[in-house]
């Protein structure tokens, strides 16, 4: 197989501030080095990978035509992508977390409760997956 981790995945935004706060604040994430790549945008971190670039959405579009790599057009939402999963540890710190950032979460847990799961919404409408396996709590 030639593919060997999931690298980061791109939140396109009109409001980078809000993204970040989400990000930073509601899940613990840090923001972290980026390279000047001309258009406005962070780079957010868990532990020492940036796995969530984020770019605001014009500048990124306009950046993306000029490079000829064009951004499909908005879409409400995730588009075909339906939610992106990090694991986790502490789940009763991460609710109380979400709470005192204002974030709802939806709870599931599974029938032989060895995975419970949060999910929560970003301010762009990214639904974010949070896993506990029984041996993280």
């Amino acid at each position: 197989m030639p593919l060997t981790a999931l690298e980061h995945y791109l939140v396109i935004t009109t409001d980078l501030q809000a993204t970040q706060r989400f990000y930073c604040e509601a899940l613990g994430m840090r923001l972290g080095p980026r390279p000047p790549l001309g258009f406005p945008g962070c780079w957010l971190y868990v532990g020492e990978v940036p796995c969530i670039h984020v770019a605001e959405w014009r500048t990124y579009t306009a950046h993306s035509v000029e490079r000829g790599l064009p951004v499909s057009s908005p879409a409400p939402g995730t588009g075909p992508v339906d939610h992106i999963a990090f694991n986790a540890a502490h789940y009763e710190e991460v609710l109380a977390r979400l709470a005192r950032c204002g974030v709802e979460a939806s709870r599931n847990d599974s029938p032989d409760g060895k995975l419970r799961q949060l999910f929560v919404t970003d301010p762009n409408g990214v639904k974010i997956e949070l896993n506990f396996r029984e041996a993280e709590r």
